[in-house]
C-alpha cells in the first residue's frame, strides 16, 4: 500500500469526486467511437486496438503497462519517456521541451504527434494493440489523434488521491534525478492533470469508453484489476 503523505495540493483530493457524475463500467463493451471514428477516412492504425492510459502523475501507469505487455503483448508507448529521450538526444527541440516539462505544462501537439507516429510505426505489424501512456493530456490532442492516427478503443484510467500521488513522486525524486520530480513541479503537474486531462476522461466516459481502476491499493491488487479489463 502506498504511503499516505500529508500534503495539500490544489483542487480536489481525489479524482473520483470530480468524476462522480459519470458512470464507469470496467467490463462493458465500448460503444461506437466518436464522430471522427465513424467517418470513412482510412487512418494509419485502423484495425489496431489503441488504449489511452491516463492517471495523475505517480498513479502507477507505467508499472501496470509493463504487466499488460507481459501478459497480452501490447506495445507500450510512454509519451513522457519519448519526450525525455528527445531531450537526451539533444534535438533542436530539446531546450523547449525541457523548459516546458520543468513548468509541468503541455508540450505542443505537433511535437508529441511526431514522436508518437514514429514510435507506433517502429512497433511493426504484429503487435495486437498499443498502450499510449500519459496521452492525451487534453481534448484537442484526443481529437487530433482520432482524426489523423487511429481510433481509441477505450481509456484505462487509474484513479488515485492527490496526497498519495505527491508522496510517491517525492519518494521517487530521491533517486530518479528527474527535473520534474520536485514538490513544486509535482503540484503543478497534478493541477494540470485535473484541469486539462480529466475532461478527456469525462468525454470518453460519456460513450462508455473508460475503464477505471483504483490506483490506491497494493501493486498486486491494482494489477489484478487492470488485467481483468483486458480479459
Amino acid at each position: 500500500m502506498a504511503t499516505q503523505e500529508q500534503e495539500t495540493v490544489p483542487s480536489t483530493n481525489c479524482f473520483t469526486h470530480v468524476l462522480s457524475l459519470f458512470h464507469f463500467n470496467s467490463t462493458a463493451k465500448p460503444q461506437k467511437e466518436t464522430k471522427s471514428a465513424e467517418t470513412n477516412k482510412k487512418l494509419p492504425f485502423d484495425g489496431k486496438k489503441i488504449v489511452f492510459v491516463l492517471g495523475g502523475p505517480g498513479s502507477g501507469k507505467g508499472t501496470q503497462c509493463d504487466r499488460i505487455v507481459e501478459k497480452y503483448k501490447y506495445h507500450h508507448i510512454s509519451v513522457g519517456d519519448l519526450l525525455r529521450h528527445a531531450v537526451e538526444e539533444g534535438s533542436e527541440l530539446s531546450e523547449e521541451i525541457t523548459a516546458i516539462m520543468k513548468e509541468g505544462k503541455m508540450v505542443p501537439m505537433y511535437v508529441t504527434k511526431k514522436l508518437l507516429l514514429n514510435a507506433m510505426e517502429k512497433a511493426g505489424d504484429d503487435v495486437p494493440g498499443f498502450l499510449i501512456d500519459g496521452f492525451p493530456r487534453q481534448m484537442d490532442q484526443a481529437e487530433e489523434f482520432e482524426r489523423d492516427i487511429g481510433h481509441c478503443t477505450f481509456v484505462l484510467f487509474f484513479d488515485c488521491p492527490h496526497d498519495v500521488l505527491v508522496g510517491r513522486l517525492l519518494k521517487r525524486g530521491e533517486t530518479s534525478g528527474r527535473a520534474d520530480d520536485n514538490e513544486e513541479t509535482i503540484k503543478k503537474r497534478i493541477a494540470t492533470f485535473v484541469e486539462a486531462s480529466l475532461p478527456v476522461v469525462e468525454h470518453y466516459a460519456k460513450d462508455n469508453r473508460v475503464r477505471k481502476v483504483n490506483g490506491d491499493a497494493s501493486i498486486e491488487d491494482v494489477t489484478a484489476a487492470t488485467l481483468k479489463v483486458f480479459e
